[in-house]
C-alpha cells in the first residue's frame, strides 16, 4: 500500500537528503565561497546512505516492523550527520564577516522530523492491524 501517509513522509525525507544538499550550501568559508556536502567523503556517504535507506524503506511497505527498524537506523545516521555539522559549526568563527552557516546544515534535522512522523504512522498502522486481528 504505497498510498499511506508514511510513504509520503519517507519520500519527502529521501528528497531532503538526496536532492536538497545539491541546492543548499552547508556554510560559507572565509573567501565567501559556499561549501556544499561534496567537500567531505563523510558527508557524501551519510547523505547517500540516508537517501538509500529512505527509498529502501518505501519499497518494504509490506513489512511494517522492518520499515520501522530501517527508519530508526536512518535517524541514527542523520543524528551522526547532524553531530558532524554541529561540531563543524562550533569550529567555524561566529563573525558574520568571516563565515556564515547555511541552511544545508539543518537538512538532517528536517529528515529526522519526517522519519519520526513516518514511524508514528507505521506504529498507528501496526496497532490498527493488531486490533483487527483481535476481533477475529
Amino acid at each position: 500500500m504505497l498510498q499511506r501517509i508514511q510513504t509520503l513522509y519517507l519520500a519527502v525525507s529521501a528528497i531532503v537528503t538526496g536532492a536538497l544538499p545539491f541546492a543548499f550550501e552547508l556554510w560559507t568559508d572565509k573567501s565567501k565561497i559556499g561549501v556544499f556536502f561534496t567537500s567531505s567523503i563523510i558527508y557524501i556517504s551519510l547523505f547517500v546512505l540516508s537517501t538509500i535507506l529512505a527509498i529502501y524503506s518505501i519499497i518494504n511497505f509490506k513489512k511494517r516492523q522492518h520499515q520501522f527498524v530501517l527508519n530508526r537506523l536512518n535517524m541514527i545516521f542523520n543524528f551522526i550527520l547532524l553531530g558532524f555539522f554541529v561540531y563543524r559549526s562550533l569550529n567555524l568563527s561566529g563573525e558574520t564577516f568571516v563565515s556564515e552557516k547555511g541552511i544545508g546544515m539543518f537538512l538532517p534535522a528536517i529528515s529526522i522530523v519526517l522519519l519520526v512522523l513516518a514511524n508514528k504512522a507505521i506504529k498507528k498502522d501496526e496497532d490498527l492491524v493488531k486490533s483487527v486481528d483481535r476481533l477475529r
